[in-house]
């Protein structure tokens, strides 16, 4: 069975290997941050980063997360306090939510590379559609993020959330929560 490490806590799922890994994150380990969108990789929406890198998770299977590290929208920041969350919220690039934790995994992805992106580069490392249409500002987020992570401004982080994957593993029959002896 597939074993990974998942927002800083190593799992093992208990799932046919070819299980894509955005349905063993929403249905086993109940981290419904991550979307489904079109289950294709066209719109983003289910976007976690992958050993540091932005991947959609609706492509690829727990087997080939296999010793990975993963990071979920839960697990950006236990406070919602990363840079990208705060100046998301603060720059108004919000609206229904949905597309939003894919945006918000993939502006991380960008600007834990580059802090200081150009417009440009913000749309190629950022692909996800947004129903909403609220690409203006979240250029204009994406640039503040990268002022808070340089450091030449601050914002003060939303509330933090409530969902823990030990929880969840207690619950759901697929997910078990490893012992420091069984990683």
């Amino acid at each position: 069975m597939p074993r990974m490490t998942v927002n800083g806590r190593p799992l093992q799922f208990d799932l046919d290997p070819d299980t894509p890994l955005l349905w063993a994150l929403r249905d086993a380990a109940n981290l419904t941050g991550t979307k489904y969108g079109c289950g294709k990789g066209d719109c983003s929406a289910c976007m976690v980063l992958v050993d540091g890198e932005a991947l959609r998770s609706c492509l690829i299977t727990i087997e080939e997360a296999e010793g990975r590290f993963i990071t979920t929208i839960e697990g950006l920041s236990r406070d919602r306090g990363h840079p990208v969350q705060q100046a998301l919220v603060a720059e108004q690039a919000i609206q229904c939510g949905f597309c939003t934790p894919g945006i918000a995994i993939a502006a991380a992805s960008l600007i834990a590379k580059n802090a200081d992106p150009s417009e440009d580069e913000i749309k190629a490392a950022v692909p996800n559609l947004c129903q909403c249409g609220v690409y203006p500002r979240l250029v204009k987020a994406i640039q503040r993020a990268g002022r808070v992570a340089r450091g030449l401004e601050t914002i003060s982080a939303a509330p933090a959330p409530g969902i823990s994957t030990g929880d969840a593993a207690k619950s759901v029959p697929a997910l078990r929560d490893l012992q420091p002896d069984e990683e």
